[in-house]
């Protein structure tokens, strides 16, 4: 279960009341000062043996994410504990450790190399965290509240000795009041305990502590910001903030840490930062205020209000805080021939996006800057990208800030457990409630994903039921691929690689949850040297070409068999799988977002094409060709193809995908040249019209215009060599291709063509 001591939110205890204290000091024997802890090793460094970000020059212990970490309900008083702690492991007993083995930056992972410590730790170990803190001359008089973004798994909090706190679940933020256990000496010591078994039956997501496949390097410990803040006796504590589109208002609530008849909170709405709206409103109650000149939130348009709520006690403002939201709203519809769509805004939108699973090389769950996490979703959008689905796994709020921001729909899945027992399900719950309330204000989280393919899933039907009355204002999905118990909001297929859209329902939408996974390795930018994705390509080329062909099906689905929303694995790959649009490290963007948001927002569909050298699907043309390796001089443009054949394009076997074969070819190579006139057409946005199976060389006029490896099932555009583009001229040009087969369906045709301007 869940239980924190004074938490500033939730329903496990009431705030700063007492709460739940786990008196545990007799039975640990936790009477100690400070002085019993020695440090045996003071030097701390990033680990750089492996694979890092960028990012990670700009992490030091004076760095480590400095960003204030709760966008959604700002104070301007509080202090960042990241940094420098001392750290040890011991066995997994009631014993406290007897020294320290070194230093730990907070808040990377134990096993992260931006810890400084890149070590894992087992089922039966326990962690121990240590630092000093003071609290700020100016903060007296105030309760002082202890924050931590996420500790996994299981956190036991020692403030001076005393315990302050029992938290277990590794994926929501806790606070501690810590007020009455802070002793007058100016200099105060905070003890950090944390068991994380991993692969017992906990919520976990993808990490294992034995990373393989599609599971990846655990972390442990506390990964995300660890801060103090200083609020007053009567403190807002929680914001509700419930936008309706349809009403054109902002419903709302504001909770205090106690019941105070009296008090009352003064809620501003700024809009661009003109005020449009103001109410005053008793505290601890629902409340609404309307909304004049409503700005809606969508992906093109990612607008945000500002609000600003104030605390009023005896005729004086004794608290405020500072937030935002966004009004949009998420639906079913049903399109005139009776089919249901996802809408937003009562607007059917296609939502198109990209898996994205919160891995990272150096941080592993912790990106190492608040820029890392903000480069990722920009490369979403700037992709053409309106969605992301974070996969089993809760990120901190500053995350979801930026798909705020941005204009980034989100489908946000619980992180994954086993729940085979009892006691695991009502912790998955738990944990499943916190992590709804925690992100409930955030327009960008449209879909709750309860499970994914049937990792740890139970009671779907009393649970879906549950999650949509928990939050009837966003969308349900019951099982992300695998097993559907028809319930919830959308009826959601896994199909590897190319992407099969699942039977229409009359009440829930066609959804694609995953497809793709299209490999591609980067020398030098790998996690190791064993490596996989769904399906392999050698070449940036190949990988367009083929990615273009998935998402022309997807388009063809969304218009013939109403597909309303489909999700491409990944957006970065993650540790051995290399199936990402971004490499591990981020350094090297396998597809130019400006590609991909040609591809990925359909408007190449809308795009005229002339044909300046035809091919096999406009006309049949004459090539010369031969099975026999030709003298090195082949491709040159006055070779004389003394004793070739003649064959009309396309060359190979009838059962290679997206063929058209007029001339059978089925030896392991083959050469073709042709000859065409040009006259003075604009030749500066040529591109090569190709389908090859296996690998092809392309040449004009005697220079190499592409070379490309492995195999298509369709045609795709190729971009030409500047090179060999500026050998055209108006008269008589040459072609010549070579194609080479190594098993399987063969097929080569080459034309080109000259796309109309964008």
């Amino acid at each position: 279960m869940h239980h924190s001591t004074n938490p500033i939110s939730g329903t496990s205890s009431p705030p700063f009341t007492g709460g739940r204290l786990f008196l545990l000091a007799g039975l640990l024997g936790l009477l100690w000062l400070p002085e019993m802890f020695c440090v045996a090793d003071e030097s701390w460094h990033i680990k750089t043996e492996g694979l890092l970000t960028r990012w990670a020059a700009q992490v030091s212990p004076d760095n480590a994410l400095p960003d204030y970490p709760r966008p959604q309900m700002v104070r301007p008083d509080w202090l960042n504990l990241n940094g420098l702690w001392n750290y040890s492991i011991t066995s997994n007993n009631l014993d406290i450790a007897s020294h320290y083995a070194g230093k730990i930056l907070v808040p990377y992972p134990l096993e992260s190399a931006l810890s400084g410590v890149e070590i894992g730790m087992n089922a039966q170990d326990t962690l121990w965290y240590e630092r000093n803190f003071e609290v700020p001359g100016q903060w007296v008089g105030r309760r002082i509240l202890l924050h931590f973004g996420a500790v996994d798994w299981s956190a036991r909090v020692f403030v001076d000795g005393q315990l302050a706190g029992v938290h277990t679940g590794g994926y929501d933020p806790f606070t501690l009041d810590i007020t009455p256990l802070l002793a007058t000496n100016m200099v105060h010591d905070l003890i950090v305990q944390v068991t994380n078994p991993t692969e017992n039956d906990q919520p976990r997501g993808k990490q294992s502590l034995k990373p393989e496949n599609i599971f990846y390097t655990a972390s442990s410990g506390i990964w995300q910001t660890v801060w103090l803040e200083p609020v007053p006796d009567t403190a807002i504590t929680d914001l509700t903030l419930t936008p309706d589109y349809d009403t054109r208002c902002l419903r709302f609530k504001v909770r205090l840490n106690r019941f105070e008849p009296d008090a009352l909170t003064e809620v501003r709405v700024f809009a661009a930062g003109r005020e449009i709206a103001i109410t005053n409103t008793p505290a601890n109650s629902d409340a609404s205020l309307d909304l004049p000149d409503l700005h809606p939130w969508s992906p093109v348009d990612p607008f945000l209000y500002d609000l600003q709520v104030d605390l009023h006690k005896n005729g004086k403002t004794v608290d405020r805080v500072t937030s935002y939201f966004g009004v949009r709203k998420i639906s079913l519809k049903r399109d005139p021939q009776g089919f249901v769509h996802i809408a937003l805004n009562n607007e059917s939108l296609f939502q198109l996006g990209a898996l994205d699973q919160g891995f990272w090389p150096d941080g592993i769950y912790t990106a190492p800057t608040d820029e890392a996490l903000e480069s990722d979703l920009r490369f979403l959008k700037q992709s053409g990208f309106n969605l992301v689905r974070k996969h089993v796994k809760v990120e901190p709020e500053r995350w979801y800030y930026w798909c705020d921001k941005l204009g980034l729909l989100v489908w946000q899945d619980m992180p994954s457990g086993n729940n085979n027992i009892p006691q695991s399900r009502i912790e998955f719950e738990t944990e499943l409630a916190h992590m709804i309330t925690g992100l409930r204000n955030h327009p960008a989280i449209v879909q709750w994903v309860l499970f994914n393919e049937g990792w740890g899933q139970y009671d779907t039907e009393r649970l879906t039921s549950w999650v949509k009355n928990l939050d009837p204002t966003r969308l349900v999905d019951n099982a992300s691929g695998w097993v559907d118990y028809q319930v919830g909001d959308v009826v959601d297929a896994h199909t590897y690689p190319d992407p099969e859209t699942p039977p229409n329902e009359k009440d829930r939408a066609s959804v694609i949850g995953e497809f793709g996974g299209l490999g591609l390795v980067i020398p030098d930018h790998n996690w190791s040297s064993n490596f996989w994705s769904y399906e392999r390509l050698p070449d940036g080329n190949g990988l367009e070409v083929r990615y273009k062909f998935l998402l022309n099906r997807i388009w063809d689905q969304r218009e013939k068999r109403n597909l309303s929303a489909a999700i491409y694995t990944q957006s970065a790959d993650v540790e051995t799988e290399c199936d990402g649009l971004l490499t591990f490290d981020r350094a090297v963007q396998k597809i130019s977002p400006d590609w991909l948001a040609d591809i990925n927002t359909g408007a190449y569909r809308k795009r005229t094409y002339t044909t300046v050298l035809s091919d096999a699907l406009v006309d049949q043309p004459e090539w010369q060709y031969t099975l026999n390796t030709p003298p090195p001089d082949w491709m040159h443009p006055d070779f004389q193809p003394a004793g070739w054949q003649t064959g009309k394009a396309g060359f190979g076997t009838s059962d290679t995908a997206g063929s058209v074969v007029r001339t059978p070819w089925t030896t392991d190579d083959i050469w073709l040249r042709r000859v065409f006139s040009l006259g003075q057409e604009d030749l500066s946005r040529a591109q090569l019209h190709v389908h090859h199976d296996d690998d092809v060389e392309v040449y004009l006029n005697g220079t190499l215009a592409l070379k490309a490896h492995y195999w298509l099932t369709d045609y795709g555009l190729f971009p030409i060599n500047p090179a060999a583009l500026a050998t055209l001229k108006p008269g008589t040009n040459s072609i010549a291709v070579h194609c080479h087969q190594v098993t399987g369906s063969q097929y080569i045709d080459v034309g080109i063509v000259v796309p109309s301007p964008q």
